[in-house]
């Protein structure tokens, strides 16, 4: 059976095999790391959301891989790219989405807040800052609300008939829709796309009702995590925007 690759990584590839999406690590990936993934799908699945549901885990050629439903369509990047002019419109439903995820409750998913206190201690900055960032975070209101984790674009499939689905769940956490927005615009920002970033946001606390400000608090949280497995080439401005002191 032919197979048509969707998308190649430093440690994966994701390719369609019939009417099912295959996502195959490599070799040296964790195990655990793997089934855990697997595990949080499951767990996003059984509330009913909008996601592919997860068919098997198993080994194919000595390699993990993670078997799920296909879904036909375009990405909202994708659609955003060929239809600018309708940028407003994908970006507000965009927005309406992730608002949607938070409405979503998943006892069992790992701490948002736990999470990225692990992912503190693991990156490469001073001892000082590890501690403004530990105390921020330990300051922040505790919440159970389902977050994605890497909201973006890309991870949204619109299907022929006008369906939206959301794909890669694997850094799903509960916790503070606050932190999940930051993550969100922090993406926009590392992909070069101030101006969609700042639509993104201020859209974002007017649909929500969210002070900015408490999104702004999440940024230095949510920049040292993601610089622990960000490219290389981001690592430098994750830092600067990790400084607690920018945003007192």
């Amino acid at each position: 059976m032919s197979s048509k690759v969707l998308a190649k990584r430093e440690n994966k590839k994701i390719y369609v095999e019939g009417d099912a999406v295959v996502k195959l690590f490599d070799e040296n990936y964790s195990k655990s790391d793997i089934l855990n993934e697997a595990l949080n799908q499951s767990r996003v699945e059984e509330t009913g959301i909008n996601a592919p549901h997860i068919r098997e885990v198993k080994k194919i050629d000595g390699k993990w891989a993670i078997v799920m439903d296909y879904i036909p369509g375009k990405t909202l990047a994708a659609l955003m790219e060929e239809h600018p002019e309708k940028m407003d419109e994908y970006l507000e439903k965009f927005v309406e989405l992730q608002m949607y995820v938070h409405t979503f409750r998943s006892p069992l998913l790992n701490k948002l807040r736990d999470k990225m206190d692990r992912k503190i201690d693991q990156t490469e900055l001073d001892s000082t800052t590890k501690f403004e960032l530990h105390t921020r975070l330990s300051g922040m209101m505790p919440r159970t609300k389902m977050c994605h984790g890497d909201f973006n674009p890309s991870n949204i499939i619109v299907t022929p008939d006008g369906e939206y689905y959301i794909i890669d769940w694997a850094h799903v956490t509960q916790g503070n829709a606050g932190a999940d927005a930051a993550r969100t615009y922090l993406l926009f920002i590392l992909a070069d796309k101030k101006e969609i970033a700042d639509k993104y946001i201020a859209l974002f606390c007017e649909k929500s009702g969210m002070q900015r400000k408490y999104i702004d608090a999440w940024l230095p949280i949510v920049a040292a995590s993601q610089s622990v497995k960000g490219k290389p080439e981001e690592r430098e401005i994750l830092y600067q925007w990790a400084s607690v002191a920018e945003y007192i």
